[in-house]
Parts: C-alpha cells; sequence; structure tokens
C-alpha cells in the first residue's frame, strides 16, 4: 500500500506545484472543445440507456458541469 500512497502523494505535490496553470487550461478555450465533446458523448449514451423521462436531469447534469470546464 506504500507504493500507492506514494503514487498519491507525488500527484498531490505535483498538482500544488502547477495547480495555477491547471487552473488556467481548465478555464480555456482549448478545455471547452475537449469538455464539450466529452459531455456530449457522455450524455447522448446516457439517453439512449436511461428512459425518456431522465433527459432533462440529464441535460442539466451536463450543464453543471459544463460550467465547471472551459471558458464558456
Amino acid at each position: 500500500m506504500s507504493g500507492f500512497d506514494d503514487l498519491v502523494n507525488q500527484g498531490k505535490e505535483l498538482y500544488e506545484q502547477n495547480k495555477d496553470k491547471i487552473d488556467d487550461f481548465l478555464k480555456s478555450e482549448q478545455a471547452e472543445g475537449i469538455s464539450d465533446k466529452v459531455l456530449d458523448g457522455a450524455s447522448d449514451f446516457a439517453k439512449k440507456v436511461l428512459p425518456d423521462e431522465h433527459d432533462a436531469t440529464i441535460d442539466s447534469v451536463r450543464g453543471n458541469l459544463d460550467g465547471a470546464v472551459g471558458d464558456k
């Protein structure tokens, strides 16, 4: 387990060292394009496998996630 803990701690350190760059990227136009494609695919898939009555909830969740990533 200590190997996993070391890996997690390294990830935390890497994030802290690059926090500003990561935050800038997450609010970039490039991240917006990538997130839109991923969210569109995930929401389309969810709408295919779940009953139609859940479409509004899927759209709402997609919109909330989209607002958290990218520049729009």
